[in-house]
């Protein structure tokens, strides 16, 4: 059986409404903007834009009325353009998530280059064609998939990027990675290299969803969050131009991408991170009866957040039909610290919680460690994703999140129980809550330093749930619930990269303080509000 892709971890792809231009234009761009990499992927052979320059776009007059020439938009890009009936239509139009497979796109381009983006959304614009911008495909709401039902989006122009993949490692350490690329493809490549960036665990996920929005992942803790080892991108903004992008050139604008989401300020097409040498993880692996949840969960809480900077950790308590002997509680980790030496480091948890009933420890260098998470272990690099030729499968979910910046007294503790126990009448599959440790270096930088405002938290949360059949109305209202149940304690702090169309006040919840000066961003760089999305700034 082929391994299943759960990844409700990541932030999938943001929208964007009508400008107010009257054009009637949509971006959706991968949780990072359009894409990492449009410059070019295997095969493409269409040169990007110079810096600061305006590709060569179709010669037809703006509008938006009258029969949509397609056939302009096939002439003028390299990529491959397939409409509905055509041959591969129907595989191209699936995201990552099975709960959006009856969308129907208007069409969906497979971008070859920087310059087929640029055409597209121009063209896109120009004759009031909505469009929507895959990069991995992992969008909580639905918004990249191009018009599903209950998105709340129209039948769109896709730009699927998922095909940019290109990694480069320079010299100097650092890589270029194209924003289509998807993580099992980034670690692969830099862990044959003897490099190393911090980075989540779906195999799935494209490196532009994770960065823009932040980044948080399974070597946080020690490395710093995705974004904060972003050295430069390459973005389409608003008025055609390309623009290199860094702490010189367009500051304000460097700082926004770095954790403000993305969608609302451009097109990114590459970015350039700085890389570490890839060290050797010692992962690990705990598991304790749910009748001793409500001390694991208190030591924990008052440990993971402060514990030594190389050691992460995730402690999820799930339940549902995957559990039939009741609900679980399991903590994972990974310690980037000397071999032999974990011990020490988790004497600070086990010293005030129960003795696990499992445990199991392995060694690992970077490359193993990171395919092993992303569950690709036995599976060659080439055949780790859902497409074809794949070993992996898809799952259906829902999922939303909390920042939580206080321990949960034992009043949240228990409604936190409560609710997991709920799962196991809920005709769900697996449905739970997932607490990941921040701290570390996380707070090397402050609340300021970039868009990412969640510094000083003490983790990041996800409510989650996976189906089968037609339950997914239960798994939003499952996850939605579980959320509202603990605002009392953890109020409505929320990860712009695991969006969720329910969270209320939106800008505070994924900026906070931050919010005003993105706003400010948005005005210098999108004046006419173009890319214009539900979850602004």
């Amino acid at each position: 059986m082929a391994p299943t892709v759960r990844c409700p971890r990541h932030h999938g792809d943001v929208r964007t409404n009508p400008s107010t231009l009257g054009r009637r234009a949509l971006l959706i761009a991968g949780a990072a903007g359009l894409v990492a990499g449009c410059s070019g992927g295997p095969g493409a052979t269409v040169a990007a834009p110079a810096a600061g320059s305006t590709p060569r776009l179709p010669s037809s007059p703006p509008s938006s009325t009258g029969p949509v020439p397609w056939g302009d938009l096939r002439r003028h890009v390299r990529g491959l353009l397939r409409r509905p009936g055509d041959a591969g239509y129907n595989r191209v139009r699936r995201t990552e998530n099975p709960r959006y497979d009856d969308n129907h796109p208007l069409a969906v381009l497979t971008v070859a280059s920087a310059s087929d983006v640029a055409i597209a959304v121009t063209w896109a614009r120009d004759h009031g064609v909505p469009v929507a911008v895959r990069s991995g495909g992992h969008s909580y709401p639905g918004w990249s998939a191009g018009g599903a039902p209950g998105t709340g989006m129209p039948s769109a122009l896709v730009l699927d990027c998922r095909d940019l993949d290109r990694v480069a490692v320079h010299p100097s350490g650092t890589a270029s990675i194209g924003a289509g690329a998807a993580l099992a493809r980034v670690y692969d490549v830099l862990g044959n290299r003897g490099r190393a960036l911090a980075g989540g665990s779906c195999a799935t996920v494209g490196i532009s969803g994770l960065a823009l929005g932040g980044g948080v992942g399974v070597l946080t803790r020690a490395m710093g969050l995705t974004c904060d080892a972003m050295r430069s991108l390459e973005v389409v903004t608003a008025d055609g131009r390309l623009r290199v992008v860094d702490p010189d050139r367009h500051p304000d604008l460097f700082w926004a991408l770095r954790g403000g989401g993305g969608g609302h300020l451009g097109v990114v097409t590459s970015l350039r991170f700085a890389t570490t040498a890839a060290p050797t993880l010692t992962t690990f692996y705990l598991g304790w009866p749910f009748s001793a949840a409500a001390r694991v969960i208190e030591a924990w809480q008052d440990w993971a957040p402060d514990a030594d900077p190389r050691l992460w950790s995730t402690l999820k308590a799930l339940g549902g039909g995957a559990h039939p002997g009741g609900p679980t509680l399991l903590l994972s980790g990974t310690w980037t610290g000397p071999t032999g030496t974990l011990d020490r480091q988790l004497a600070g948890l086990l010293a005030h919680a129960p003795a696990p009933s499992v445990r199991t420890t392995h060694v690992r260098g970077y490359h193993e460690a990171m395919m092993t998470y992303a569950g690709c272990a036995t599976i060659p690099a080439s055949r780790c994703h859902t497409g074809p030729g794949g070993s992996l499968t898809r799952e259906a979910f829902a999922a939303t999140s909390h920042v939580g910046y206080e321990a949960l007294p034992s009043a949240g503790i228990a409604e936190l129980l409560g609710e997991v126990e709920r799962a196991q009448s809920s005709g769900l599959h697996e449905a739970g809550i997932s607490m990941d440790a921040l701290g570390g270096h996380v707070r090397d930088l402050s609340p300021t330093e970039t868009a990412f405002v969640h510094r000083r938290a003490l983790m990041t949360v996800q409510y989650t749930a996976t189906y089968s059949g037609q339950r997914g109305h239960d798994a939003s209202a499952y996850v939605r619930r579980f959320r509202s149940t603990l605002m009392p304690y953890w109020g409505d702090h929320a990860y712009v990269n695991y969006a969720d169309r329910a969270v209320r006040h939106h800008r505070t919840a994924y900026f906070g303080a931050n919010a005003a000066r993105l706003a400010a961003v948005k005005r210098a760089y999108d004046p006419d509000n173009f890319f214009d999305q539900p979850q602004g700034y």
